[in-house]
């Protein structure tokens, strides 16, 4: 059954156009991934799904009946006396409103006279079904399953919602939009500040929902475990692929070969048309005869006919190339023995670890269980209350943080890359511009930046340092899968030693070769990729096998 159907959608902002003509068709329980560089258009999408933009041209239909639920980046407001609880079970007031009801009924049953208790009876009869069908028996199982999943504990259900951090509110309305069980599920970046075992619990949920699912994502290793069709949004048009993220990796590649071979063949073939409309004119001209004429008129109709295909535009690159000044010495970095105390809480009790020059680590662990704030220990000797960090001999450190800041907010782009750029202010620029910061964006305050503008800063910076080292703390957090993929391939070539923290699965698959996964207050070191490492968890989880014993003979 159909549920969305859009056709010839029209939609600009001022002079930039959004959607131009953009198509596309939802049935019942596709989970369809939307997939495209950052302000392309899907946000902008999901608001005129859901009924918060119009089209300027175009049409948007949905089932009749169908209800639809839109997970915003951005929080809703709401005042300070509603509690993460009222928030989670919002879409259940009509279900409320007739418990309420139910109750005054039971209350009549126990007072009413005789000749009216069969009136009454039918009537909480009919409310009691129409309680059951809305679930009404079932709310209290739903919301516990749901906040189990996103781990919202019963602190929090009794806390403000307007007390939580960011990260809280985005999991708070993604578990209440849940709960609500829509028709069709409009998720805007639902990742963000979720963990890895709760992504994995709901990568299983979205497999088995039974709506229709559209997921805005950068996250490519859920869009694969998740998506069943995958819409690149591109130029305003919707390119739909009948698969997940790597098939469409796979068939984007043989689209754009096709595309640049029969973009070959008609040059060629404009070629030959041309030179053949210039020997007949010769012809022509030579022998005085009309018919060369008329036949080279023929094809140059024919050319001006034609439909032009337009040369296939490769995707802009990053010039990232992480060199690095001299190497550093064998061992790089080393925890001893380490304990390290935050308040009354202990974050690490005789954790070791061992890097060596030329490995890529990557450090996991759970939220809070101290990740970054190993990094500081690392980096400033913070909150050592036992053991010891070394950093080996000849180690050059460049660093990018969770949460990019630069010294001074009001400074602009040219400002900033000109104290760690060394050359002329025209060369500058250029190199800027490679990183997509054009013309006037170069004069942008840097605190106004966005997320992936300050991401794509940062690396240059990180690239002018040619450190031997390099630390990063969530390093795909702002950045579009074409940056992240670019980003990945400079990492696997990087001759020094990277040290990471990140929850982007593919990422870890693509760079670790080694995990470092924080449990018990210590480091458990994995020789391998994400993959392995959940294959090697998975082990440990499983009950062992009986033994076999053999039939007496």
């Amino acid at each position: 059954m159909i549920e969305i159907s859009i056709n010839n959608a029209e939609k600009s902002f001022g002079f930039k156009k959004i959607l131009d003509g953009f198509a596309l068709e939802a049935t019942t329980g596709e989970r369809i991934a939307l997939i495209g560089p950052n302000g392309c258009g899907k946000t902008t999408l999901f608001r005129i799904i859901s009924g918060e933009e119009n089209l300027d041209k175009g049409i948007v239909s949905t089932r009749k009946g169908a209800t639809i639920g839109l997970l915003s980046q951005m929080p809703p407001k709401v005042s300070d006396d509603v509690t993460v609880r009222d928030i989670l079970l919002r879409s259940f007031e009509n279900i409320f409103e007739l418990e309420k009801k139910l109750r005054e009924y039971e209350e009549k049953l126990a007072s009413v006279p005789t000749d009216k208790i069969e009136s009454i009876l039918n009537m909480y009869g009919r409310l009691q079904e129409k309680f059951t069908n809305l679930g009404g028996y079932e709310i209290d199982e739903k919301v516990s399953k749901i906040c189990n999943g996103f781990k919202i504990s019963e602190e929090m259900l009794n806390r403000s919602f307007n007390t939580l951090s960011g990260g809280e509110k985005t999991i708070v309305n993604l578990a209440s939009l849940i709960i609500s069980s829509p028709d069709i599920l409009l998720l805007d970046e639902p990742t963000n500040h979720l963990d890895i075992d709760t992504l994995e619990w709901f990568e299983q949920f979205l497999s088995n929902y039974k709506g229709t699912v559209f997921i805005s994502s950068h996250d490519r290793y859920f869009l694969d475990k998740v998506a069943t069709k995958t819409i690149l949004m591109d130029r305003g048009k919707a390119d739909v692929y009948h698969g997940n993220y790597s098939y469409f990796l796979e068939e984007s590649d043989r689209r754009a070969l096709a595309e640049f071979d029969e973009y070959k063949n008609q040059q060629k073939q404009i070629e030959a048309m041309k030179a053949a409309v210039k020997k007949l004119k010769e012809w022509g001209e030579r022998g005085d005869n009309p018919r060369f004429f008329r036949r080279a008129a023929c094809i140059e109709r024919k050319l001006e006919k034609m439909e032009l295909l337009d040369r296939p535009e490769a995707k802009k690159q990053l010039p990232l190339d992480f060199e690095i000044k001299g190497r550093s010495g064998k061992d790089v970095l080393v925890a001893d023995d380490l304990g390290i105390i935050l308040g009354d809480r202990v974050i690490f009790d005789g954790a070791s670890l061992y890097i060596k020059y030329g490995e890529k680590v990557c450090l996991m662990g759970k939220n809070g269980s101290g990740k970054s704030t190993f990094i500081k220990a690392i980096l400033n000797g913070d909150n050592i209350c036992q053991g010891e960090v070394r950093i080996g001999s000849s180690v050059s450190i460049g660093y990018i943080p969770q949460e990019i800041k630069f010294e001074n907010d009001n400074a602009t782009v040219l400002e900033t890359a000109r104290k760690f750029y060394e050359g002329t202010e025209t060369h500058l620029r250029a190199a800027l511009a490679k990183f997509l910061f054009y013309g006037e964006n170069v004069f942008k305050r840097v605190g106004t930046l966005s997320g992936g503008e300050k991401v794509r800063l940062k690396l240059f910076e990180l690239i002018q340092k040619k450190a031997n080292l390099l630390i990063l703390d969530e390093p795909t957090n702002h950045i579009d899968i074409d940056t992240k993929e670019m980003l990945e391939e400079a990492l696997s070539e990087y001759q020094g030693t990277l040290f990471f923290i990140s929850h982007d699965r593919y990422f870890i698959n693509k760079l670790a070769e080694k995990v470092i996964n924080i449990e018990d207050e210590c480091f458990h070191q994995y020789l391998g990729n994400y993959d392995y490492f959940k294959e090697q968890k998975t082990k440990k989880l499983l009950p062992p096998e009986p033994a076999k014993t053999g039939r007496r003979r």
